[in-house]
């Protein structure tokens, strides 16, 4: 038997509209029926107090009247006048009134009861004064007490009546509790529920745009949620291929330049070569400096060529380790050995200081930050300057710094020295590099899950210290998914 599922709207805007329904709908229930019971409360609280007014009234005025009736008794058993007779029977008219108002205004048997019972008493009275009988004085007695009995009775039903009303207050009370108590549970479920079906697409894409703007291609961009958040999925998909292949573009065109440029470079240096090893005959002093500093220039220009053509290679395998255990100091003398002849043309002093350290990690590129650090401060470097390289374990870390004796980098490139081709200012007297050296660093440093910084205070040029784990594991290969163009890009992307 299939089962039903109820799905999540498609559409951003239906999302938000439900969002919203679930919250706004039992919030107004809640308001509605709080309304209501205030509404009831305190029409119930106006009658009461209108009802318990008049009440109380008529109670007073009854007694007034029994006074006043009981006098005029008394005195028509003394003097016998038919005046006084008139204004007995004036006053007892208008307590018979009174009692039949207050009638209407009790609820409870009793009180109706006692009413009757006065009413019965009243005619009594009305009978032996009219006959003037002595028993006027016991009558009159048992009218008062009726009074009093029947002003207890109201007093009885306005407590009770108050008692009512403070229980219901109490109960609405208690109502309105425990629907707060199950409202704030629901809207705080709905408002998570929101928060989570907007928030995780949402985090997805704020990924991939950072990724995107990283320059890391590598990552495919897959957003769940809305349709309309995963149409913007798409389009970043799209545009995370189109920049991969504008990427990979760019590093066929600097493969193919640096080739040209190798052969014409090559014969260059041989030119030189030849030149200083006197095979077209000897040369002058100054003949030979020229020729020096032809031969000198020429092995930059080769390095700063061949480091354009492994360009390409460190940006397709900057994710990849090759991952392997090896020590430092041979690694650190390899690359020593490998400038050894710019640092001799330089005249520039080594401070080498380089503890015993074992590492787990990808030796090609651990050599490749290690040349770019030391070639950089030869290259900013004046000539008998001193270049500092240390290392020393921390942990588990290892603690790389490399400064030179230079003029520093100034405070508008800090921000922008580890961007690829960013150049700076280039110091007087040298080769203006490519501005991929500190680039390719700082991705390998950051590959091994490690960290470089720029340094102040400790030396007066540039001061770098990157931090590297002494155990690195390689990341697992992932295989580039197939791209999956928007409708409206496929004609633009085929073209």
């Amino acid at each position: 038997m299939p089962t039903m599922r109820l799905g999540l709207p498609k559409s951003l805007n239906g999302f938000l509209l439900l969002g919203m329904a679930v919250i706004a709908v039992p919030l107004l229930a809640a308001i509605v029926n709080a309304t209501f019971q205030i509404r009831r409360l305190t029409t119930f609280s106006q009658a009461l107090v209108q009802e318990s007014v008049q009440t109380t009234r008529l109670s007073q005025d009854m007694f007034g009247q029994v006074a006043s009736l009981e006098r005029a008794a008394r005195l028509y058993q003394v003097l016998g006048d038919a005046s006084v007779l008139a204004n007995f029977r004036e006053h007892d008219g208008r307590l018979a009134v009174t009692v039949e108002t207050l009638g209407m205004q009790v609820h409870s048997p009793e009180a109706h009861e006692a009413i009757t019972e006065f009413a019965a008493a009243q005619r009594d009275v009305r009978a032996v004064v009219a006959a003037a009988a002595a028993e006027t004085d016991a009558e009159l007695a048992a009218l008062s007490a009726r009074a009093t009995r029947i002003s207890m009775l109201i007093n009885q039903q306005i407590d009770r009546e108050l008692a009512s009303m403070e229980t219901q207050t109490n109960a609405a009370r208690r109502q309105l509790f425990w629907e707060a108590s199950l409202l704030l549970p629901l809207l705080l479920t709905a408002v998570l529920a929101v928060a989570f079906g907007l928030g995780r697409p949402l985090r997805q894409l704020d990924r991939a745009i950072t990724e995107l703007g990283g320059g890391n291609f590598a990552n495919p961009i897959a957003v769940r949620g809305p349709v309309d958040l995963q149409r913007l999925g798409i389009q970043l998909e799209w545009l995370r291929h189109r920049l991969f292949e504008l990427a990979q573009e760019r590093n066929r065109f600097l493969r193919h330049m640096s080739h040209e440029l190798k052969t014409p470079l090559a014969n260059i240096r041989e030119g030189t070569e030849l030149l200083m090893d006197g095979a077209v005959g000897p040369l002058e002093s100054g003949q030979r400096e020229v020729a020096a500093i032809l031969q000198e220039n020429g092995i930059k220009l080769q390095r700063l060529i061949e480091n354009l053509l492994s360009f390409s290679a460190w940006q397709s395998n900057s994710l990849k380790l090759e991952v392997s255990e090896f020590r430092l100091r041979p690694l650190i003398k390899q690359v020593l050995e490998n400038q050894q002849l710019t640092l001799v043309s330089q005249r520039v002093r080594l401070d080498v200081q380089i503890d015993e350290v074992t590492l787990q990690a990808d030796r090609g590129k651990l050599r490749l930050i290690l040349e770019n650090l030391l070639s950089n401060a030869i290259k900013y470097s004046p000539r008998g300057g001193v270049i500092c390289l240390h290392a020393h374990r921390d942990g588990e870390t290892l603690v790389l710094e490399v400064a030179d004796s230079g003029p520093g980098i100034p405070a508008d490139d800090r921000a922008h020295i580890f961007d690829a081709f960013y150049t700076g200012r280039s110091p007087g007297g040298h080769v203006k590099g490519t501005g991929i050296g500190l680039s390719v660093v700082h991705e390998f440093v950051s590959v091994h899950q490690g960290s470089i910084e720029l340094v102040d205070g400790r030396y007066p040029g540039a001061h770098f210290r990157a931090r590297i784990p002494l155990r690195t594991e390689a990341p697992a290969e992932r295989p580039e998914p197939e791209p999956v163009i928007p409708a409206r890009n496929r004609k633009a992307h085929a073209a």
